[in-house]
């Protein structure tokens, strides 16, 4: 059973997806929580962070712009200290883990 993002995240997590409401996708500049490409997050006592997400597509090129942007907004909050990203393809993402306000900025009804 795959787990629902945000699902039991602590209160420190919590500001960790806040803060990653920042990071846009430069393809199609949305911000990846938006997107459903953040899968899950963990921060452990001594504040390193760890992001599972995904991408649009394994073509998809996790540039280091990407990367560094993802690595800036997880560190910015306070009590994390580093943040490695584990970049999974199952579950394989699709439109429906998009929100509502991703799907009318794109121009996606349904």
């Amino acid at each position: 059973m795959a787990e629902e993002v945000g699902e039991k995240f602590s209160p420190i997590e919590n500001k960790v997806m806040t803060a990653l409401e920042d990071v846009i996708d430069p393809e199609l500049g949305i911000d990846m929580v938006n997107l459903g490409l953040i899968y899950d997050i963990n921060v452990d006592d001594d504040g390193n962070c760890v992001v599972t997400m995904t991408l649009t597509t394994m073509g998809c090129p996790l540039g280091n712009l990407l990367a560094d942007s993802i690595t800036e907004a997880v560190t910015s909050v306070d009590g994390v200290k580093t943040c490695d990203i584990n970049l999974v393809w199952e579950p394989a993402w699709d439109m429906d883990r998009m929100s509502r306000f991703a799907k009318v900025a794109l121009g996606i009804h349904g």
